[in-house]
């Protein structure tokens, strides 16, 4: 006989990969049940359906007087796993499908003006990061990075690949690091930390629950924290030492992580090449020896 508890989670799980609609009228309808703090999460949501598709789940909590817990559990009670799948809802309720690819396109167009399109955003990225990167934050990263005995690097997903890449290029001039991309290896990672250790966590919304608590993890354990994330308030930023900030428009409709990529890869090379330069001559012959091993792999 099936168990009914496994039962009743697979029904779950089956409701949880479907998408739900009509997210403003759910709360039109459930206003007059909800308790004080959610119907007010829930007003500002309907009367700001637009805003709200930009924010993070701290500035809406902000806005409206709340914890970012309340602003989840309105969520839940909505029929959201959380406040980004609420956010995508509300968004398909506001965009055309499209959109979700990326955010300039129109089914019409031609590959032409899709490449155009996709570059032209690309470029955008990387003009509106350099306006909001703060150089001072940059050389605090990069004097905690210096100072410690090990580093470790954490990024889930579309995150996943640019940890990876920012590990390659600091093991490339001698440091000594790790990439951790398992939530759950993270989390034990994390907590095994101390205050010699460097944290860098790369994620583009801030909050994924898993980036975010390795993130406190390794805080509480007394590494220091550095975090390349978007632009606005976010949860991780509680757990930050140092915040490097993107600047990607997607953030209005996505979670995954699409132009922004390219943002947090220019901060990382801005942050590789300031390290190197800070180690100079180590650096050099780090380069020149790694190379050297790297050559005899090409033909």
């Amino acid at each position: 006989m099936r168990n009914p508890s496994a039962a009743r989670r697979a029904v779950a799980d089956e409701k949880s990969k479907q998408g739900f609609e009509g997210v403003i009228e759910r709360l039109r309808a459930m206003r007059t049940q909800l308790p004080p703090t959610a119907r007010r999460i829930a007003d500002f949501i309907v009367a700001n359906a637009g805003e709200v598709v930009h924010m993070s789940v701290t500035d809406l909590a902000d806005q409206t007087d709340a914890s970012e817990g309340s602003v989840v559990g309105l969520c839940r009670l909505v029929g959201a796993r959380g406040f980004q799948h609420l956010k995508i809802a509300l968004a398909q309720d506001l965009v055309q499908p499209v959109q979700f690819i990326h955010e300039d396109l129109d089914p019409a167009d031609e590959v032409p003006a899709v490449i155009d399109k996709i570059f032209r955003s690309g470029l955008q990225a990387l003009q509106d990061t350099l306006k909001v990167l703060d150089a001072k934050a940059m050389a605090k990263a990069v004097d905690i990075l210096l100072k410690a005995e090990r580093i470790e690097l954490y990024g889930i997903g579309s995150a996943a690949p640019i940890a990876e890449d920012a590990n390659y290029r600091m093991l490339r001039i001698g440091l000594n690091c790790k990439v951790v991309v398992d939530s759950h290896v993270q989390a034990i990672s994390a907590a095994l930390t101390s205050r010699k250790v460097a944290v860098l966590t790369v994620s583009h919304s801030g909050s994924t629950q898993e980036t975010v608590t390795a993130m406190r993890l390794a805080k509480e354990a007394g590494a220091r924290t550095i975090c390349i994330t978007n632009y606005g308030k976010s949860p991780i930023q509680a757990h930050a030492d140092v915040v490097l900030f993107t600047m990607a428009r997607e953030t209005r409709f996505r979670t995954e992580a699409m132009t922004s990529r390219i943002a947090q890869l220019g901060i990382i090379d801005a942050l590789i090449a300031c390290l190197a330069l800070a180690t100079y001559d180590r650096s050099v012959a780090t380069l020149k020896r790694t190379f050297d091993v790297l050559a005899d792999k090409r033909f």
